[in-house]
Parts: structure tokens; sequence; C-alpha cells
């Protein structure tokens, strides 16, 4: 019988740099891309009111996802819109864009948080109401 000696399995290292590297080139995309914004352009602002008052996007409409009544509140915006969605630090932001991907809608951006969005829009952070 020929002495073979075990082969390493590599299985666990491989899955765990293909995934980070996934995470980096995704996060890469997001971060450096720009988004078109005209007058038809829906900036929702998807953190809880008091957050929305510290500072937001020049223009934000302001829809908790966090809210009970958030899948309602959305669906009375156009759903064919250019929409661009943010929140604090972007996790907010991606349930409410998968969210709302459910509920219709077709021009999504999910601009990740209030910073991103300023940088990838252009548009200035304000504070107070809108």
């Amino acid at each position: 019988m020929p002495n073979r000696s075990p082969r390493p399995v590599l299985r666990r290292p491989v899955v765990l740099v293909l995934a980070t590297l996934v995470a980096v080139g995704a996060l890469t995309a997001c971060s450096g891309e720009s988004v078109d914004v005209t007058d038809e352009t829906v900036i929702l602002d998807v953190r809880t009111p008091e957050e929305f008052v510290e500072g937001h996007l020049a223009g934000a409409q302001n829809i908790d996802v966090s809210a009970d009544d958030f899948d309602e509140r959305v669906t009375q915006l156009d759903t064919d819109a250019q929409v661009v969605v943010y929140c604090r630090s972007g996790i907010r932001s991606a349930d409410a864009v998968e969210r709302m991907e459910g509920l219709g809608f077709t021009d999504l951006t999910d601009a990740g948080g209030l910073q991103q969005a300023s940088d990838a829009t252009g548009l200035a952070i304000v504070a107070g109401q809108p």
C-alpha cells in the first residue's frame, strides 16, 4: 500500500478569503460610485425622526424603516421613480431597499450611510426639519 499523506483541507480558509474579497469589493463599489440626482429623484432617509432632525440630506424625505407603518407609507411613493435610500451606516438602508423591492419599486439605489450618500449624490447635510 502506498504511503499517502493526507491532503490538507483548504476549504475554510479559501471560503473566508473569498468572502472577504466579496465584502471589500462591495464596499468599494458602493463608496466610490456617484449617483445622478434629478428634480424627480426621491431621496429617502430611513432613520428615526430624531436622527433625521440632527442631520439629513437636503431635500430628503424621512420614513423610518423600523416604524410599523413603513410599508404603508413608502408605498405612497411612486414605485417607478428613482429612489436613493440612506441611513446612518448602511444597515437599515439595505433592509429598506430589500423591502421596497418586494413592494414593486424598480429604480432603487442603496447609498449606504449619511456621509456616503452625501458624497455620492453631492447633496449637503443639513439639520432641522425639511
